[in-house]
């Protein structure tokens, strides 16, 4: 009973941000014809607290995973005498998934869960009922902005991840492994496809949308506790990051079978 409880509740949930969805897309579009008005300042100021003050624990995570995955690739790798393809293993790795799958699931934990407490104090504290009966959209002034700012920002950090984890293996194969910069940056050049960058970063935004959604879906649910704006929180975390890494998985099938 309580499995089939849990899987009416998911797909109920489900419909419900494919709901959200269709409905800031249609606000989208009459923002795109002038309809509606997009509110600059919200999007330039969210742009900065999800994305230029995320660069900091972006750039040092990524170059410790890049170290750590150059360390160990090579410590198998020595075995058949190929240490040298740690230079392939850490920029295909992170070209094609650890960059952008790192800044989605840190930008989740980071923006996510700040978009549903912001947006959820506001429902609580019954704001966003006052937008409307000022004749406010609510999503056009919440939402949109989060949005924007995040299909922004997420494709720049991923950007920036995928240099920092380069970074970081280019640090470990110099001083534990005997490749020296310029080797890892000629071996690089030889190797790594322009193909694999595009793949990855193609990713960035279909999971800036995702993460910006439920967030401010999940703070629209709240309600006038405190105790919801922290189930809720928690609720937006969780689902963006299983929706990141369930999205990626699709993507890593459908780019295999395509042969790209």
């Amino acid at each position: 009973e309580r499995v089939g409880v849990a899987a009416a509740f998911a797909w109920s949930q489900f419909l419900l941000l494919l709901g959200f969805a269709g409905q800031t897309l249609a606000t989208a579009a009459a923002i795109a014809v002038g309809r509606q008005k997009l509110r600059w300042t919200s999007a330039v100021h969210h742009m900065e607290r999800s994305g230029l003050d995320a660069v900091p624990i972006v750039c040092l995570l990524s170059f410790l995973v890049g170290a750590v995955v150059a360390f160990l690739g090579a410590t198998v790798l020595a075995d058949f005498g190929a240490q040298v393809f740690t230079v392939e293993l850490v920029s295909f790795s992170f070209m094609r998934e650890f960059g952008v799958l790192l800044t989605a699931i840190l930008i989740a934990g980071r923006s996510g869960s700040a978009y549903t407490a912001e947006i959820g104090m506001m429902r609580a504290r019954e704001e966003i009922d006052a937008i409307r009966s000022l004749g406010l959209d609510p999503i056009e002034l919440l939402v949109i902005p989060r949005v924007l700012a995040l299909l922004v920002m997420l494709p720049a950090l991923s950007f920036l991840a995928v240099l920092s984890g380069i970074l970081g293996g280019a640090l470990v194969g110099g001083t534990a492994l005997g490749i020296s910069p310029g080797l890892f940056l000629a071996r690089m050049q030889e190797t790594a496809e322009l193909r694999h960058f595009l793949v990855g970063l193609s990713k960035a935004p279909i999971f800036a949308v995702l993460i910006a959604l439920v967030g401010c879906l999940e703070g629209l649910k709240v309600r006038a506790s405190a105790e919801s704006v922290g189930r809720h929180t928690t609720s937006s975390v969780v689902q963006s990051i299983f929706l990141v890494i369930l999205f990626d998985a699709i993507a890593a099938i459908f780019f295999m079978e395509i042969d790209l």
